[in-house]
C-alpha cells in the first residue's frame, strides 16, 4: 500500500492510518464510484479514496482547510478526477454521488437527507466525541441506515525504559450506513 504523504497540517489533524484502514475497507470504492467527502480539512482522506475512486469531490467549509488539502493532494499520486469545493455541505453535495463519507459532524442529519435523496449507496461517518455518535447513531437508524457502528482504539507503541509502553489515541465512532439496511448486521461485513 503506497504512503499518504500529509506534509501540511490543519489544526483538526488527520484521520489516523489505522482508521484510513478501515475506512477504505467499508467505504468499498472501485474504479466506477463517484466519492464525496464533507469536511476534508488535510485531505487525509481524499487522497487515500482518490487511489480508489475514479471520481472524487471534497467539500470543505474552511478555505484554509482546503488550501491544505489542495496542497497534500499535490505531493500524492492518484488516478481520480478531483473536484475541491468550498462549500458548507450539503450545500453543492453532487447529485450523482455513490459513497458519500462526513468527516466532521456539522449539519451531518442535512447532509444525510441529502445524500439519500440523491440516492447514495453508502454512507459512512467519523465522530470523535460520545455525545454526538449516540446522536448521529440515532439519525442514522431514524433514517434506516444504520448498518454498523465501530468504535475505534488505536494505541501506539513507544521505547519507555528499554520496554514498549503505548500513548492511545481518542476512539473514533465509525457509523456505517446502506440505504434500506434496516439494522445492525453485527457480523462485519
Amino acid at each position: 500500500m503506497q504512503a499518504t504523504k500529509l506534509p501540511n497540517d490543519a489544526k483538526a489533524g488527520p484521520t489516523k492510518p489505522e482508521v484510513r484502514a478501515v475506512l477504505a475497507r467499508k467505504l468499498a470504492l472501485g474504479p466506477d464510484d463517484h466519492f464525496v467527502e464533507v469536511g476534508s480539512c488535510t485531505g487525509a482522506v481524499t487522497v487515500e479514496a482518490a487511489r480508489r475512486a475514479g471520481r472524487v469531490t471534497a467539500l470543505e467549509r474552511k478555505a484554509d482547510r482546503l488550501e491544505t488539502t489542495r496542497s497534500n493532494l499535490a505531493v500524492n499520486e492518484y488516478d481520480a478526477d478531483v473536484r475541491l469545493v468550498n462549500a458548507e455541505a450539503p450545500d453543492r453535495l453532487p447529485d450523482d454521488g455513490d459513497v458519500v463519507f462526513l468527516g466532521g459532524s456539522r449539519n451531518y442529519e442535512r447532509v444525510l437527507d441529502a445524500a439519500l435523496a440523491a440516492g447514495y449507496d453508502r454512507i459512512v461517518m467519523n465522530v470523535s466525541r460520545l455525545e454526538v455518535a449516540g446522536e448521529a447513531a440515532r439519525a442514522f437508524r431514524d433514517r434506516d441506515l444504520l448498518d454498523e457502528a465501530l468504535c475505534l482504539q488505536m494505541a501506539t507503541g513507544y521505547d519507555l525504559a528499554g520496554a514498549t509502553s503505548f500513548d492511545a489515541d481518542n476512539p473514533v465512532y465509525m457509523l456505517v450506513g446502506e440505504p434500506g439496511s434496516g439494522g445492525e448486521s453485527g457480523d462485519g461485513e
